[in-house]
């Protein structure tokens, strides 16, 4: 596999991370360039390990795998994205809509999330023999790093202006990926 199919791969893999770093940054009040640069890192991070992972599981257990991961994703997603939603119309009475809160356990459970189908194309890149596994994984991780930051920064500038309709639209955001990746795996075969 080349370079050039390897950042679209990449890119194509980081665009769920990129999706929830915009809603990250939506729930923000101010941007909090630590807390972008930590969840840039967590998605970086898994994105990167997961093929690593996939690709040591190689052949052996595929099928276990696939059998399962869009299932285990949509649950997280919509787990998370009704939460979100819920805190919202609970917290109706408050005036502040967006905070500064930061949850950890949230971001890795996201984290997962986002990066299960990157565990199927680590299993990929085992059948392709990719021999150079670290350089593939440190490209799908640095990409992802650099969108899910641009992320936040975005999902920023539009959660000042609109308060708690963000939050919400990010909650559905996060169900409809949930959503779209239950169905790619469930008809799309």
């Amino acid at each position: 596999m080349g370079l050039f199919e390897l950042i679209f791969i990449s890119v194509g893999l980081a665009m769920d991370a990129f999706a929830v770093s915009v809603c990250k940054g939506l729930n923000m009040k101010k941007i909090n360039f630590v807390h972008g640069g930590i969840i840039a890192l967590s998605f970086g991070l898994f994105q990167g390990v997961m093929p690593l992972i996939g690709y040591m599981l190689g052949t052996n257990f595929e099928k276990y795998i696939t059998t399962y991961d869009h299932w285990l994703a949509f649950g997280l997603l919509a787990f998370i994205g009704g939460k979100m939603i819920f805190d919202v119309i609970k917290s109706k009475d408050d005036d502040e809509g967006l905070s500064n809160k930061f949850d950890v356990k949230e971001l890795l459970i996201l984290s997962v999330a986002t990066s299960i189908d990157a565990l199927a194309v680590g299993i990929t890149f085992a059948f392709l023999n990719d021999n150079n596994i670290i350089f593939s994984v440190s490209v799908i991780a640095v990409i992802t790093f650099v969108l899910s930051f641009a992320g936040v920064v975005i999902g920023n500038t539009f959660g000042a202006k609109f308060k708690e309709k963000a939050e919400i639209f990010g909650g559905a955001i996060l169900i409809l990926i949930g959503i779209k990746i239950l169905m790619e795996h469930l008809f799309v075969k």
